[in-house]
């Protein structure tokens, strides 16, 4: 069980990994915690937006909308491989998730299937959206592929995760379709070769 580690620690160790990191407004002190704790954590989930164009994309990731309040992550990935900081300590990314997926994070095994949602994911997992509608059709960039992996590495590092610690929304929650677009599995490959 690891806490989540500082705002500073977090910039820092998306830097170190050679990111662009954009601050956004009062991203440090920007979170949910009023509605539950944050930590401990045990694993970086990766998400698609739905969204298209930027700066549309961060304004929603950091705000929210009708029903669902910001931050919706703690970095928004854009497609030219920027990471901005929305947010940090508990945001509406995850939700309810399968408890058996979690304790494979934990144990960094193969997923089962996630066919529960009886588990609070915002508690557990930091957060990247990333700018992509989503339709298997919209292309992902190789710059932000590079980030997405760069990004989960960063936290993976810092936290002495491999990348089975990195899991896509669809993997978690049920009914849940993203990231569409790339593999997960591939995502992680690429992530365990970053981290050696």
């Amino acid at each position: 069980m690891a806490p989540p580690m500082s705002a500073s620690a977090f910039l820092r160790a998306l830097k170190a990994e050679g990111l662009t990191v954009v601050e956004v407004g009062d991203w440090r002190d920007h979170n949910r915690n009023h509605k539950g704790p944050w930590g401990p954590v045990h694993g970086v989930m990766i998400h698609h937006t739905v969204t298209k164009g930027s700066a549309a994309t961060v304004e929603i990731c950091r705000k929210g909308y009708s029903g669902l309040p910001g931050p919706l992550c703690h970095g928004v990935i854009t497609k030219d491989g920027r990471v901005h900081l929305v947010g940090y300590g508990r945001a509406n990314h995850a939700g309810l998730g399968d408890d058996d997926v979690l304790r494979a994070v934990i144990a960094e095994r193969s997923l089962p299937p996630d066919n529960e949602a009886n588990t609070d994911g915002n508690r557990h997992f930091y957060g990247f959206e990333c700018e992509n509608l989503g339709d298997g059709e919209d292309p992902w960039p190789a710059a932000q592929l590079e980030a997405i992996e760069k990004a989960a590495a960063a936290v993976c590092r810092h936290h002495g995760w491999n990348e089975r610690s990195v899991i896509g929304h669809r993997e978690w929650q049920p009914g849940k379709v993203d990231p569409r677009g790339f593999s997960m599995t591939s995502m992680r490959n690429r992530i365990g070769d970053r981290l050696g």
